[in-house]
């Protein structure tokens, strides 16, 4: 077994309340329950010593492996070939799809053989609360019963289970057509046994799975080239989502390092206003409303909940629930992936300023009236509130998108941001005929655009900037200028930053957010190019009708993407793929840059 398999050398699976990472050779190395944010139970990705994991794979370990998802599913088939046989392994969560949290979660493993003869080996590990709790374990005829202090574990199978210390192992030869079965059922301390585990169930529960996951991304209408990529990263958002509030995780992981011993090692697991807003955006274009409006719902309560407190109304980031985050701190027992410390648990950044993410929230929902339209007066009242809070606010520097450690700025991304909150809510009372201080918001709007104008503006790179002031740094962030309209995707300006984007930021067609010789996070270490600004590279071309090299771009990117067709956050020097994973961010923006590209392309054939 590979201490730190490649970061990219998983597959994701979930039940849309949590979700759990499964290697290619088929050892789930990360899972965490009964919630995204909640402690893991594996986390051998973070330390394979201390961290758990759970490994089903076949005993010959010359047989070689391929991994792929089901079609329009998120159930993840691990195959391994030998001269003996050939023999799978089907990894999924049974998807939960009611709207009430539940502390019982189960991760199904259906082994099987389709050729010849495999036997397989299987090895249970936990290690609960990031591996600081111990467990004991009670062998029973009918399951496996694992107890840590508030949570119990039950791993039942069809073959026989044997102990091995506090843990299980145990092995099941399988002829060709025969199908054997293990379930881990986590749930809290007093959680019932789960009835009996049959095949025959199992079975169906499996086909159930993938109907679910067929009818839900059969409802895209999506029609464009890239529908495999497409209905992927739709799958791969949703998974991320929660479903009993409609927030979206960033990632499904915490710790993964965007430079292999570096310090850049941040747990994602938490909503980011930004992220979610961008990732219900791109599942509205591609025609989920549901999920949309779920997600409209989550933030105006966010909205209500702020109302008559004193401060900002909205915080960057919230756990799945709309809690705030607690204080970020150090995990110092774990070594962190392939030695990359510190591994870290909660976000410092949850009490940064970063102002871009009221335009992000009104840009993501302004332009889907089915979602705006269900929000109703008392949510315009909420909104329209904090527009006319951001009216007397909005010219402040702050940490900005990148959520840097390194000081606030008068960052340009945070005030073109604030111009697209006015200028979408300013449409929306308009389409809505809903009351607004619409005066105050057009002079806020023309306000910031002149001020970008004039400061955001460095004559010397001929670019759209950074930030104010100081050295002509360029950062990829802007290339979300276009899209939301604050320039023309054809104005000379914008066409000269794109020149400077490429001769500065751009490598080989991958995109890194800003000059790395001139990084502004405070932090030590280097960092690779970051996956979302090339696919908003490729919609900044496609709309600037450099299609030729924005389909090279877009193409030659989803080379970069793993086996089952998944990105993390990064892409590192040696085309590794680094940071958390699948990164939403990314998923997102693959979307968007597609649908953009497709319309592009359309229209350069009619």
């Amino acid at each position: 077994m590979d201490r730190y398999p490649p970061i990219a050398e998983h597959g994701l699976i979930g039940d849309l309340q949590t979700a759990a990472l499964v290697t290619s050779r088929g050892v789930v190395d990360w899972f965490a329950a009964p919630r995204f944010d909640s402690p893991s139970i594996f986390a051998a990705l973070l330390d394979h010593d201390r961290g758990g994991y759970f490994r089903i794979a076949s005993t010959d370990p010359e047989a070689s492996c391929k991994q792929l998802y089901y079609p329009d599913t998120a159930l993840l088939v691990t195959r391994f070939m030998s001269p003996d046989g050939v023999g799978e392994v089907i990894d999924w969560m049974p998807p939960n799809t009611s709207r009430v949290p539940t502390d019982r979660h189960s991760l199904v493993r259906v082994v099987r053989t389709v050729r010849g003869t495999v036997r397989f080996d299987m090895e249970c590990r936990p290690r609960f609360d990031y591996g600081r709790a111990t467990h004991d374990l009670d062998l029973r005829p009918e399951a496996a019963v694992l107890r840590a202090p508030g949570i119990c574990a039950y791993v039942q199978a069809t073959f026989p289970l044997e102990r091995d210390g506090d843990d299980l192992r145990g092995s099941v030869t399988l002829e060709v057509g025969e199908t054997a079965a293990v379930v881990l059922t986590v749930c809290d301390a007093d959680g019932e046994l789960p009835p009996p585990l049959t095949v025959d169930a199992i079975t169906q529960e499996l086909w159930d799975a993938a109907d679910f996951w067929q009818k839900w991304v059969h409802g895209s209408n999506y029609r464009g080239r890239w529908p495999d990529m497409v209905n992927r990263s739709a799958i791969t958002l949703k998974l991320l989502t929660y479903r009993p509030t409609g927030a979206p995780v960033a990632a499904a992981t915490m710790g993964l390092p965007e430079q292999v011993g570096g310090e850049r090692n941040w747990d994602y697991r938490y909503t980011w206003v930004r992220d979610g807003s961008l990732s219900v955006r791109a599942l509205l274009d591609l025609g989920f409303v549901e999920e949309a409006t779920d997600f409209t719902h989550w933030l105006g309560d966010r909205l209500r909940e702020s109302a008559g407190k004193d401060g900002e109304p909205l915080q960057i980031m919230y756990r799945v629930d709309g809690q705030p985050l607690v204080t970020e701190e150090i995990l110092s027992h774990l070594e962190g992936y392939r030695g990359s410390a510190p591994v870290r648990l909660g976000n410092a950044a949850s009490d940064q300023l970063q102002l871009d993410i009221y335009g992000e929230a009104l840009y993501a929902l302004s332009e889907g009236h089915e979602v705006a339209s269900q929000a109703g007066y008392q949510g315009w009242k909420v909104l329209s509130r904090t527009l006319d809070w951001l009216a007397d606010t909005w010219d402040r520097p702050d940490e900005g998108i990148w959520e840097t450690r390194g000081g606030r700025q008068d960052f340009t991304y945070s005030r073109v941001m604030c111009w697209a909150a006015f200028d979408r809510g300013l449409r929306l009372a308009a389409d809505f005929r809903r009351p607004a201080d619409t005066e105050r918001w057009t002079k806020a709007r023309d306000a910031i655009l002149l001020q970008v104008m004039e400061r955001g503006w460095n004559d010397e790179a001929k670019a759209y900037v950074q930030h104010y002031g100081g050295d002509a740094v360029l950062d990829a962030s802007l290339l979300l200028m276009p899209r939301v309209g604050f320039v023309a995707p054809r104005d000379p300006s914008w066409l000269s930053t794109l020149d400077a984007m490429d001769r500065t930021l751009v490598s080989d067609s991958l995109v890194y957010r800003y000059d790395p010789a001139a990084s502004p996070d405070g932090l030590r270490g280097s960092e690779g190019t970051f996956s979302l600004c090339t696919f908003l590279y490729v919609d900044a071309l496609a709309r600037a009708g450099r299609l030729r090299p924005a389909r090279y771009t877009f193409e030659k990117m989803q080379t970069y993407a793993n086996h089952v067709g998944l990105f993390a956050e990064e892409v590192g020097p040696s085309g590794e793929q680094l940071g958390n994973f699948p990164q939403a961010f990314t998923h997102l923006s693959l979307i968007m840059a597609a649908s953009t590209l497709d319309e592009a392309l359309d229209r350069q054939r009619d």
